[in-house]
Formats: C-alpha cells, sequence, structure tokens
C-alpha cells in the first residue's frame, strides 16, 4: 500500500524553523499571504453589499485589489532580497577564488 502524498513526489523541507525546529513543508511566502488578503477584502465587501449589510461602490474593489496587488509585489520583492542576501552571506563560494582561468575551463 502507497503513503497518500506519495503520488506528489518527493517531500522537500525547506529547513527547520529558527525558534521551534519544526519542519514545514512549503516555505512562508508573505506577498501571496497579502495577495490573498486584498482578494478576500474585496471579496467580504461585496457580499456585504449583497446581504444588505452596507452599500458598496461597483468601483472599490480597483483600489483594493490593485492597492493590494502592489504592496504584495513590494513584500515579494524585499522577501527576495532577505533571502537572497542570507543566502550569500551562509555560502562560502562568494569568498574563495574562481577555480581557474585558464585551461579547458575558460569560457570562449
Amino acid at each position: 500500500m502507497q503513503h497518500p502524498d506519495s503520488h506528489h513526489g518527493p517531500r522537500r523541507d525547506h529547513g527547520p524553523d529558527r525558534e521551534s525546529g519544526v519542519r514545514f513543508r512549503h516555505p512562508f511566502r508573505p506577498a501571496r499571504l497579502i495577495a490573498g488578503f486584498a482578494a478576500l477584502t474585496a471579496a467580504l465587501l461585496y457580499a456585504g453589499d449583497a446581504a444588505d449589510a452596507w452599500h458598496t461602490p461597483w468601483f472599490a474593489a480597483f483600489p483594493v485589489v490593485f492597492g493590494g496587488l502592489f504592496l504584495a509585489g513590494a513584500t515579494a520583492w524585499v522577501h527576495y532580497r532577505i533571502r537572497r542576501r542570507s543566502a550569500q552571506s551562509a555560502s562560502t563560494e562568494n569568498m574563495d577564488a574562481p577555480a581557474s582561468t585558464s585551461g579547458s575551463q575558460a569560457i570562449r
């Protein structure tokens, strides 16, 4: 009998959590959280309007969704820069000299 998750391929853990040592299946993506929150906010605005709890103008979704997408893009950029900087500081490759600049390994 196969494991229920065996059809998804090998499980890739993305390292232990810094505080608790817990391993997660997927990495944390803060930009996706913000984009989802913006879409959920727009949906809740129109759901309240449909339930006659309040009146939401037709154009209200544009600033909510586009503002959320802008914040998600900025968050993704900041998160990328943080991950890249921590990866570079953890790597020793950027401190060592290149393997060879002559011979068969030279770029032509």
